[in-house]
């Protein structure tokens, strides 16, 4: 592939992503200017007051503390759904003994365990918050993970088994043979981590995005309010972006493999 198609590929890409943003922020810009109502700030007032209420100060002491609890309870989330559902997926006595309990307490909204671990643990600390982003962020993994290793071709883990392979050999193709479907889940589970990261800075934090916004907001901040908004949307998108470039490469045997699918 030339330089020139490659480039054009990329402008297309970026032209694409970038489009639809431009316009929303037009039709706010133009929607919002001139508002005098303070719970609906102009977006050019929004914007003004962007840099004096986002300093450097601040993200290290806000920003950064909330990005560290949601990297460890997504982390812990994905570890501990991938081996779980591992577990479960593998086994029918086990899946028939768990999936009931499943099923209650994936329908409780994270966001009501908050309190509940809170009693137990306090509000104060990182302990609770990183509990709370894990119970939320541990359901699409693990449900994910369990479906993805039951979908996998029986004949190859019989044959797996009747050729006597190395457990650890065995587990590896297992674990690759379901890893679309857990990166799936886990992808489900990074947008609902950022939800439950900032509900959980809302009961007794004094640091974290969920905390700033609180207190713009009992402050009557609200332009402030509108740029703590502003920053989590960023947040989702960068994370997301992060997100498909680590997909991008570790599922590149699988797109390879669809490929050769269709060329057949």
């Amino acid at each position: 592939m030339s330089v020139t198609r490659v480039l054009r590929s990329v402008l297309a890409e970026l032209f694409f992503a970038l489009a639809l943003p431009v316009v929303l922020l037009a039709i706010w810009w133009i929607a919002s200017s001139g508002s005098t109502d303070p719970l609906w700030p102009s977006l050019k007032a929004i914007l003004k007051t962007f840099p004096d209420t986002w300093t450097w100060d601040r993200i290290t002491h806000d920003v950064v503390p909330s990005m560290a609890r949601l990297g460890i309870g997504y982390l812990l989330a994905l570890v501990c759904g991938v081996a779980l559902g591992t577990a479960i997926g593998l086994s029918r006595g086990l899946r028939a003994l768990t999936e009931p309990t499943l099923e209650f307490f994936r329908a409780i909204p994270p966001p009501l365990l908050v309190p509940v671990v809170a009693l137990f643990i306090g509000y104060t600390g990182s302990t609770s918050k990183v509990i709370v982003i894990m119970i939320g962020c541990i359901w699409p993994i693990l449900l994910n993970t369990i479906e993805g290793v039951r979908g996998l071709d029986e004949v190859l883990t019989d044959t797996a088994r009747s050729y006597r392979m190395r457990p650890q050999t065995r587990l590896r193709q297992i674990l690759r043979g379901s890893s679309p479907q857990v990166a799936a889940g886990a992808r489900q589970a990074l947008s609902i981590g950022v939800i439950v990261m900032v509900i959980s800075e809302l009961y007794g934090a004094n640091s974290g995005l969920g905390a700033d916004i609180v207190q713009f907001q009992r402050a009557f901040a609200y332009a402030q309010t509108w740029t703590g908004i502003i920053v989590l949307g960023l947040i989702g998108v960068v994370l997301s972006v992060i997100y498909r470039i680590v997909e991008h490469y570790a599922l590149a045997w699988y797109r390879g493999l669809r490929q050769a699918d269709r060329g057949a």
